[in-house]
């Protein structure tokens, strides 16, 4: 279109007579002018808003336009992802997160740490959010006279009290972290069987995309039943918190994972290992490979090394997967678990409104006397406070008779005591005598 052509061709009509108006040489020079720096402008932001649209692409952050406007406004909606980290004593839990933790600093990934074990002697890295700097391990051992696991449940129930406290302080640096790194206790049975893990761990997924990874002690399970041990465990782990589950395979360093994917992709395979072996654990084993092989086909498993830092890159890249696979349909699930429990919770207080109601409605607005035993002294009847008190007075008189009673045992004994002191003397001067 010629901006110039048409601010020639351009006439106005006058209210008064209908004549037409030109505008003169000045002010079309003007307007043609100020055309032009709205037309570069426009250039100028639309190469803006692709900028920003790509760099938005590549942190992985969506655009929410406005039909009505006719211009997107952009939302940052992204949150950081939670990895929980559970697994067996001894399967490298603590030494995995470290390599975690190295890796997000290297890539400069924007990491938050959460240790949550309270028994812990030292820690490899650097914690933002500390139990032991809340809970006092070995003082709550003292206090409640407990062992070393007690402990440990007890110092996580007491730091679970506050566990708001934590998810506010989370949500407030939302915008500048892209994962939370959670480390548990060494017993995984404390925080994933405990009341206090499901409410951490429902904390979480109520807020941010959360994902748990079961470590697993690669060299340790190359015997065909400690695998199975390890995958009835994660099978549990993904019933009991509903949450997407990673398997990591620990060490790979030292023992390669590709006969764990091999007995996990193929049952024969598996059974194969197991010829050998004819026991009654051996049948048993055999007969849950093939219950389990469900679970493998929905199951994401990756080999890692926390020493070499081997396998961190498929790690992330599972997470991710993971992540989106919880926007998808975990967080349905949730949110219709958590509508559920706040209908129960509704339905429970208008059940005690309508009986409150139907009470005063009973009682025709009289004195309402409810479970606490007191009523109208002026009516003359008898309470059980009353009874209490009573019996509480005749208690007090049984114990001063008895007090008087003893006493006056004690001087009777006395008075016997004395009597038999004086017939001995008499005896004795009536010997002398003769």
């Amino acid at each position: 279109m010629d901006i110039d052509s048409e601010f020639q061709n351009l006439n106005l009509k006058s209210p008064e007579d209908g004549a037409p108006m030109q505008i003169d040489a000045e002010e079309s020079a003007q307007v043609k002018v100020d055309s032009l720096c709205f037309g570069v402008a426009i250039k100028s932001k639309g190469k803006e808003k692709e900028a920003i649209s790509e760099s938005m692409k590549k942190l992985h952050i969506e655009e929410s336009s406005s039909g009505s406007a006719g211009s997107s406004s952009i939302n940052f909606k992204r949150k950081p992802v939670i990895i929980i980290v559970v697994g067996m004593a001894g399967s490298g839990k603590t030494t995995f997160l470290h390599r975690l933790v190295c890796h997000t600093q290297a890539s400069n990934i924007r990491g938050y740490v959460v240790n949550l074990d309270p028994a812990v002697m030292t820690l490899p890295f650097g914690a933002n959010i500390d139990i032991r700097d809340t809970v006092r391990y070995k003082e709550v051992m003292k206090q409640f006279n407990l062992g070393p696991n007690g402990g440990i449940l007890t110092s996580l129930n007491l730091f679970a009290t506050k566990f708001d406290e934590v998810v506010e302080m989370i949500e407030k640096r939302a915008d500048q972290l892209d994962y939370v790194l959670v480390d548990t206790p060494g017993q995984i049975e404390i925080f994933t069987w405990s009341a206090s893990g499901a409410i951490i761990t429902e904390a979480f997924a109520s807020t941010f995309p959360t994902i748990v990874t079961y470590v697993v002690d690669t060299p340790r399970s190359a015997s065909p039943a400690t695998f199975m041990s390890n995958m009835l465990y994660a099978c549990s782990i993904l019933y009991k918190t509903r949450l997407p589950l990673v398997l990591a395979f620990n060490k790979v360093d030292v023992a390669q994972h590709k006969f764990a994917l091999e007995w996990m992709e193929d049952f024969e395979v598996f059974h194969a290992a197991l010829d050998s072996d004819h026991s009654y654990t051996s049948t048993l084993t055999r007969s849950l490979s093939l219950v389990l092989d469900e679970f493998y086909k929905n199951l994401r498993s990756v080999g890692v090394s926390a020493v070499s830092g081997a396998g961190m890159e498929e790690f992330f890249k599972a997470i991710e997967a993971s992540a989106e696979e919880y926007l998808e349909s975990y967080r349905a699930d949730l949110d219709k678990r958590l509508a559920e429990k706040q209908r129960l919770e509704e339905e429970r207080m208008r059940e005690n409104m309508d009986k409150l109601r139907k009470d005063m409605e009973k009682s025709g607005g009289e004195t309402v006397v409810l479970s606490t035993g007191l009523k109208d002294q002026k009516a003359g009847g008898r309470t059980p406070m009353d009874d209490e008190d009573e019996g509480e007075e005749e208690e007090d008189e049984d114990k001063e008779d008895y007090v008087r009673f003893s006493e006056e045992e004690d001087e009777d004994e006395e008075d016997y005591l004395r009597f038999c002191e004086e017939e001995d003397e008499d005896e004795e001067v009536g010997r002398f005598s003769f």
